[in-house]
């Protein structure tokens, strides 16, 4: 992986990825301590997701899979039972709106968990751990809110907040009111003027462009 991007050959020749699999399959994450269920469930969501793209071949956009004539005829790609854990079958769906968000209440997760597009969260090059899950999580919510300028960025001298889709999509999560949603992204900004402006509540909101393209790294770079 590189920046966020993924090599989707290299996990589809790799035994080392087969065996980790494999070993999702076999585990009983409720046997787990909480914060190692929770880093457990985030792995297994984002490991599902690049097995899913390459048992389809797809390298597009994760939204072709399961399409039909221009529909989604089996819900896609997030609706299929693919990810198997602890003798298990779960689709993506049931692994993030079952097992990870009503379990958890945390909206971090929204930046840990990649749906194999490049609108989405950059993917962490390391699994994520519960002895570590608190800081790799603020971690997440940096690059994503501060380092990722094409899905969110502010510009405190209009007062508006350029922000991914992912926070209208799962507004509740991140707070009961507007104000309260600017708030918790002001947690992850560094000290200035954007940060007070959101700390404040006021910030119009401008959402951003979802890019659903395919997150993948190529072999001359990136696509």
């Amino acid at each position: 992986m590189h920046d966020g991007l993924v090599d989707y050959d290299a996990f589809d020749r790799s035994p080392q990825f087969t065996r980790y699999l494999n070993e999702l399959a076999r585990t009983n994450p409720s046997r787990l301590p909480k914060a190692e269920q929770l880093a457990f469930w985030i792995n297994a969501y984002n490991a599902y997701t690049i097995q899913q793209i390459n048992a389809h071949g797809e390298r597009e956009s994760i939204r072709n899979i399961n399409r039909t004539l221009g529909m989604l005829s089996t819900g896609g790609a997030w609706k299929e039972p693919m990810a198997s854990i602890g003798g298990r079958r779960y689709t993506l769906d049931q692994i993030e709106h079952q097992q990870i968000r009503p379990v958890f209440h945390d909206p971090r997760v929204h930046f840990a968990l990649v749906c194999a597009a490049r609108g989405c969260p950059p993917l962490r090059s390391e699994a994520f751990r519960g002895e570590a899950i608190e800081q790799q999580l603020d971690d997440q919510a940096r690059r994503f809110l501060v380092l990722s300028p094409a899905k969110n960025r502010m510009d405190a001298a209009k007062a508006t907040a350029f922000l991914s889709p992912i926070f209208k999509w799962y507004a509740a999560d991140f707070g009961a009111t507007d104000e309260a949603r600017q708030r918790f992204i002001a947690r992850f900004l560094p000290a200035g003027a954007a940060r007070d402006l959101l700390m404040s509540g006021r910030a119009r909101v401008v959402w951003t462009d979802y890019d659903w393209s395919l997150n993948i790294l190529s072999n001359t770079g990136t696509r």
